[in-house]
């Protein structure tokens, strides 16, 4: 009987060791199959995420940016001329015409100046007809002297002919017929001589009265270019739009050239800060819409400023429609350039980092909606608010737009 009982409990201890190997063999095999396993994907919340479907169709490729109405033109008004404000009837933002006085100075000492060209101009006419009269008075009495020559000569004349016919008939002596002559041609020296006077006076009173008129007219437009200067101290908008700046006041001094206000014309244009990198691709001439928040106004690309300023360059375009009630300068306005329309491509919403012609890795959902993998999408043309796709989705995928920085080490996540 105690044969029995050895023989029991041996093929006890040969079956415990079995089941013993055997369990370790299962617990090594399921271990070397947990080891092979990859870790759990991780959750994202759908709703917080950006989830976009490829499309196919036509697209408007545009650029955006932010900026301002500005006038087309603002005319800046200086000071002709030194003066004392002692008056400005006007304000900074209101409407003017060309003949809106936009401020008043004084000048005591051009006033005095003015007052002293005035009577300075009095007296030369004075003297200039004080003139005319002397110089014609002294005219009439070579005239006088003209006629006396010549009526001496007439009679030295006739005293040689009758000489010189009793000499022919012996009753007149030879020497009479010679003192008869020498008196002729002295009376006719007198004569030509008296003549050439007062043509020679005609001459002088023509240039002496031409003098003094040269001196009026002198006098006359320093007067008339003083009065000028009067007037230019009543300082006038010379347009038409609304005073920008106007910062003057009552009592200052003002040198000539200063400026004394800055008027922007009525006609206003769109100044907008595009981003360097998209502005490159920007053209004059091309169409853009300006949205003022009261309606969007049409317009086209005028000025690209060359330079870059804090990364973005300034983009002017002239408005080719009615501003609407309530535009102004400085107005805060959006604007959009069009830079190229494309009538058939593949395209989505533009990821958070997808660049134009790259590529980016996005996570396209899979079609149990469920969970997403990582997929490399190579990137085309882009616009505002969409981009091309070239390679890697096609028509129908969707894919997650927003930013998966936080999920780099995951190739696959699930959505809940």
């Amino acid at each position: 009987m105690d044969i029995k009982r050895e023989g029991v409990a041996k093929r006890k201890r040969i079956r415990f060791i079995a089941y013993g190997i055997l369990t370790l063999g299962a617990l090594g095999a399921a271990g070397w199959r947990v080891s092979k396993l990859e870790p759990a994907a991780p959750t994202v919340e759908r709703a917080t995420v950006w989830i976009d479907s490829v499309k196919r169709g036509p697209i408007v490729i545009e650029r955006k940016g932010l900026g301002k109405l500005a006038p087309e033109e603002i005319i800046v008004i200086p000071s002709l001329q030194d003066g004392q404000v002692i008056k400005v009837p006007i304000k900074s933002g209101q409407k003017v015409t060309p003949d809106t006085v936009l401020m008043v100075l004084t000048n005591p000492d051009m006033d005095l100046a003015a007052n002293d060209l005035e009577w300075q101009v009095k007296q030369a006419q004075a003297t200039y007809a004080d003139l005319k009269v002397k110089l014609q008075s002294q005219r009439f009495d070579q005239q006088s002297a003209v006629a006396t020559a010549e009526n001496a000569l007439k009679q030295a004349s006739l005293n040689k002919d009758k000489d010189e016919q009793l000499f022919k008939f012996q009753i007149q002596t030879d020497l009479n017929v010679k003192l008869s002559t020498a008196n002729w041609e002295q009376a006719n020296s007198r004569f030509q001589t008296e003549k050439q006077k007062l043509d020679i006076m005609k001459d002088s009173i023509d240039a002496q009265l031409e003098s003094a008129k040269v001196q009026i007219d002198k006098l006359q437009a320093a007067w008339e270019r003083k009065k000028q200067q009067l007037k230019d101290l009543t300082v006038r908008a010379g347009t038409d739009g609304v005073v920008q700046e106007l910062t003057l006041q009552v009592g200052t001094h003002v040198s000539a050239g200063t400026v004394v206000a800055k008027v922007a014309q009525a006609k206003l244009q769109a100044e907008l800060q595009i981003a360097e990198t998209q502005a490159k691709d920007i053209l004059l001439g091309q169409k853009a819409s300006i949205d003022t928040r009261n309606g969007i106004i049409p317009a086209h690309v005028v000025r690209i400023d060359p330079n870059v300023i804090n990364g973005t360059r300034t983009v002017d375009c002239k408005l080719d429609g009615p501003l609407p009630s309530g535009a102004v300068p400085d107005l805060s306005v959006d604007g959009t350039v069009e830079i190229e329309r494309l009538a058939d491509v593949v395209y989505i919403g533009r990821p958070v980092f997808g660049q134009p012609d790259s590529s980016v890795s996005l996570f396209k959902l899979e079609p149990d909606g469920k969970g997403a993998s990582r997929v490399t999408v190579k990137l085309g043309r882009s616009s505002v608010n969409t981009i091309e796709v070239v390679d890697g989705l096609k028509v129908g995928d969707q894919v997650i737009l927003s930013d998966m920085s936080a999920q780099d080490q995951n190739p696959r996540i699930r959505l809940d």
